[in-house]
Formats: structure tokens, sequence, C-alpha cells
């Protein structure tokens, strides 16, 4: 099951399988890579929803700076560092006090490396499956990692001028950056250590859970149960993974929703509340108000192209 959450309006949001794992809208069918530039202001609350998938993802910051957060460890990426993220590691990058940061940002599957099997088992493997490997930061001030960022802003630069054969280039360069980090990995270097431990599947299934099942009644005993642990154990997980509370996480995500409705269909604002699982609308507008900062009515009527919103 697929929730498509694309806003026209350029507004961001992540598109998330039923295990809450993003699916990747890749630049080009059949090349496995997907290179942007984006701005945490086109983000819901300048916050990316929670997610993770089989592909590599690499970020530089191109103005500003970034709280990034990975399986419930927060690293503040500074302007013109970045991070690496290892496959199925649960991440999502918020603001530093509302301050917008711009960056890049560019998803590369494996895939991509395993037409040669020799080359995959070599260099890919060891690192993919090193469960200690969730990310690597990439410090510009280390000659190393300053190639690697170096490389992404010529791939982001490279598509941008979109010149005949440019994927080539770009697939040539993400070689390149892999035998760098493979170097880095062979010598003992590659990233801070961890490993997903009982809690972070927990908290993917507890995540999982209320994608699929945010439009019905549910209560912290309800998400608990998802992960197979008490009230007071839920809580402490979201609150290490997500800094919010599992009713807060909720909320959030119902509002997300109901935000693309507002956006995409004609329904009235009654009607979405209910459908996002609110059962009064007072409390969704008073919610939704503090979220975005008007009401869904004015929400809707800011829209290009749309009349004031019906009740």
């Amino acid at each position: 099951m697929v929730r498509t959450m694309l806003n026209n309006d350029g507004k961001i949001n992540v598109d998330v399988m039923q295990d809450a794992s993003e699916i990747v809208r890749y630049d080009e069918t059949g090349i496995p890579l997907y290179i942007q530039t984006g701005e945490l202001s086109r983000y819901p609350d300048r916050k990316a929803l929670c997610h993770w998938h089989d592909d590599l993802e690499f970020i530089k910051i191109i103005d500003g700076e970034m709280n990034y957060y990975i399986n419930g460890k927060n690293l503040v990426l500074k302007e013109h560092d970045g991070v690496m993220v290892n496959t199925r590691q649960m991440h999502y990058g918020s603001s530093i006090d509302q301050r917008d940061c711009s960056f890049l940002c560019i998803l590369v599957h494996p895939a991509l490396f395993s037409s040669n099997k020799l080359i995959y088992r070599k260099y890919l493997l060891p690192i993919l499956e090193d469960r200690e490997t969730e990310y690597v930061y990439l410090d510009s001030g280390c000659p190393g990692h300053a190639f690697i960022l170096d490389s992404l802003t010529e791939m982001t630069e490279l598509k941008r001028q979109g010149e005949y054969g440019y994927e080539l280039e770009i697939i040539g360069l993400f070689y390149r950056v892999w035998k760098n980090l493979a170097r880095q990995f062979q010598a003992g270097n590659p990233a801070a250590p961890g490993s997903e431990d009982m809690d972070t599947k927990v908290q993917k299934d507890m995540v999982s859970f209320i994608y699929q099942h945010y439009t019905e009644r549910l209560t912290l005993s309800s998400i608990a149960a998802s992960g197979g642990v008490c009230r007071s154990k839920c809580c402490q997980i979201f609150k290490k993974y997500l800094c919010q509370s599992p009713i807060d996480f909720l909320n959030s995500y119902r509002l997300e929703v109901s935000s693309h409705l507002l956006k995409k269909t004609d329904k009235s604002i009654t009607q979405i509340a209910t459908e996002c699982g609110f059962n009064h609308l007072s409390y969704y507008s008073e919610l939704f108000t503090r979220h975005y900062g008007c009401t869904p009515r004015q929400f809707r009527g800011q829209l290009p192209g749309r009349l004031p919103a019906d009740s």
C-alpha cells in the first residue's frame, strides 16, 4: 500500500509504504539515482517525516545548518559538511530554532553497483551489512571527505546542465566516491559506532503502525502494543528517536495528511478532519493553526486558483 504525499505547490512530504520505508522517485527510469537541492522551509514545520529506505543517502549543507537524526542520534550538520546514511537507517532532518537551511540530497540504490558481482561483494557489502556503520559524518575539513562533498556538488551541477551523457559522468563519480569510502572503511575509520538495537526495531514497528492506522482511534496503549512494549517504554522510545511523544507524532502525521487533502481535494474541512482521525473539528482546527500558523480554511484559501474554503 502506498500513500502519496506530494503537493502541487512545492511543499514536500515523503511517500511511504506500509512499513514506513520511503518510496524513492528516481530521476530517470532504470537508473536508481535521485538528486535534488532543497530547503527546510519547504517541509511542514521545517521538519522532514521520519523514514528509512534501501538507498544510500548523501546530504551536503549548502547554507545554514540542520539537526539530522539517525536512529535517535542527533547530528548537527554544519555549513559545507554532510553525511552519508547507510541503508535502512531511520532518519530525518529538522530545523534548528526554525532557521532555514539549504542542502543537497542525493540517493543511490546499491543496485547501481550490483551488475558486477565481484565489485558488489568486495566493496559494497562490507559496508552495507556492517551494523556498526549507521552513517559517515562528512567533515569538509578532512581531505578525504572534502573530495566526497565536492563530488556531490559536481553531480548536482551535472544533472542541472543535463548534457548528453551526464548520467554516465554521475555514475563514474559515484564509483570514485565509494572507492574513497571503502578505503576509509578498510582503514577502520568509517563512521560513528552504532547498531540497530531492539529499541530501533520497536520504534519502526510503532511508526509503521501509526502510518497504517492513523485514520482510526489510536491511543497510547494501542501504539505501545504495536511495538510490544508498555506505555512508559513507548514514550521513552519516541522521545529518544523522534523527540516527540507518541500522540504528538500521531497528530503531526495526521495534520500532514490533512494538509495534502486540503490541497488535492474538494472535500469539506469537516470530512477531512474525520478522515484523518480527528473526532472534533474544533480540536483539529486548533492543532492545525498551531502547526501551520493559519486555520484550515485560510490554508486552503491561500492556494492558487482556489476559492475560500468550505466548512
